[in-house]
């Protein structure tokens, strides 16, 4: 089975925040192959969900790997969302990871 894998930045919607930061972000996430996204209007969780998957990816990834600069972190984050997605265990998917999960909520 064949996996479509798509990397999405997920930001919180900022009022009067300035266009001419948010147009160079969103410039620099399409140039490394992740697609610009916004929460919800009035759904914090969104906004709290993003904020916990950057504190695991923080702890799980990074702290545990070499980097010595911020290219070197955007250089492994496809290998590192690979295996977030493929390998990693979740406690809340039963200690199986995302794609074992899609799996087998998939079978017959």
């Amino acid at each position: 089975m064949g996996y479509r894998i798509s990397y999405e930045h997920i930001s919180d919607r900022v009022s009067g925040s300035d266009p001419f930061k948010a147009k160079d972000t969103k410039s620099v996430l399409l140039d490394i192959g992740m697609e610009p996204r916004s929460t919800p209007v009035r759904r914090p969780q969104s906004n709290g969900m993003a904020e916990a998957f950057v504190k695991t990816f923080k702890r799980d990834y990074v702290s545990v790997n070499p980097v010595p600069d911020a290219q070197t972190v955007i250089d492994r984050l496809p290998d590192w969302f690979e295996h977030y997605n493929a390998l990693h265990p979740h406690k809340a998917l039963g200690y199986r990871s995302p794609r074992e999960f899609i799996a087998d909520q998939t079978k017959p």
